[in-house]
């Protein structure tokens, strides 16, 4: 029987033969929302020289003051990263009424840094709040605090709910997620076909992890015909992503094919290309 790696902190009860199926773990998400940065406020505000936003936002325009926000929080536009000031604006802002401003002072509050005491319990709060106003980034950390029990009682049915809100809004995470409830019969019913179909619309948005989950199931031969070849090519694509767990699964499998006369030749490596 194979050996298959997986990440600890993901913390899910998978198959002894899931090919390394993973979920997007905590630490990996924090980069994807720097790198979502340039997406959130595409608004006239947003194009604004700095200093009007902030006049803007000392005047209480919400908008501005999340834009001012973002770049305390990462430090762009010569700001020096400071969370405690991009805490206090995203504050302002959701006290005002922007769902954004609420949902990115969660994410703060969620990891805490320099400055802030992380706090699960009012992340998950203002993760709720937002997911209830139909933010779909905030439907999938609501989805995420319910499946792990982080600042709320833990519950597999209301993290499918909450994961199946933002999959329908193609948020690629939740349906990689999503993608391993239905794998594993969590919250909902054993249906490797919908697993299937949900690591498949996530790897077509260029999800890593989606691509090796997708990799494994042709592998195994789940919800879809078995085939080791092209599961070699996901976990090759994956593996080009800086995804350490495809390389192994690629490795392996390679050594595999090799051995039973598949595969007569090595496969050229895929080239490492960034994931955020």
């Amino acid at each position: 029987m194979s050996t298959f790696k997986l990440r600890a902190a993901v913390r899910l009860a998978l198959p002894v033969l899931a090919a390394g199926f993973m979920a997007w773990p905590l630490t990996e998400l924090v980069a994807v929302a720097h790198a979502q940065q340039t997406q959130a406020a595409q608004s006239t505000v947003a194009k604004l020289p700095f200093t009007k936003r902030l006049t803007l936002a000392k005047a209480g325009d919400d908008e501005a003051q999340v834009s001012v926000a973002m770049a305390y929080e990462f430090g762009t536009e010569g700001k020096r990263k400071n969370l405690v000031k991009a805490a206090q604006w995203y504050r302002k802002a959701a006290k005002g009424g922007n769902v954004d401003g609420q949902y990115r002072l969660a994410r703060i509050v969620h990891n805490g840094g320099k400055g802030i005491n992380a706090s699960p319990d009012i992340a998950a709060k203002l993760y709720e709040s937002a997911a209830r106003q139909g933010h779909r980034d905030a439907q999938y950390w609501t989805g995420y605090c319910y499946q792990h029990g982080e600042g709320v009682e833990a519950s597999r049915n209301e993290a499918v709910v909450w994961y199946t809100n933002a999959a329908e809004e193609k948020h690629a995470l939740a349906e990689n997620n999503l993608g391993l409830l239905h794998l594993n019969g969590k919250g909902v019913p054993r249906d490797l076909g919908k697993a299937f179909r949900l690591f498949e619309r996530s790897a077509d948005q260029d999800n890593a992890w989606a691509i090796n989950n997708l990799g494994g199931m042709y592998e195994m031969g789940w919800g879809t015909r078995r085939d080791e070849l092209k599961a070699l090519e996901y976990y090759q694509q994956a593996a080009g992503m800086q995804i350490s767990q495809a390389q192994q699964n690629f490795d392996r499998l390679e050594a595999k094919l090799k051995s039973s006369g598949k595969l007569t030749s090595s496969v050229k490596k895929a080239p490492q290309t960034a994931t955020e």
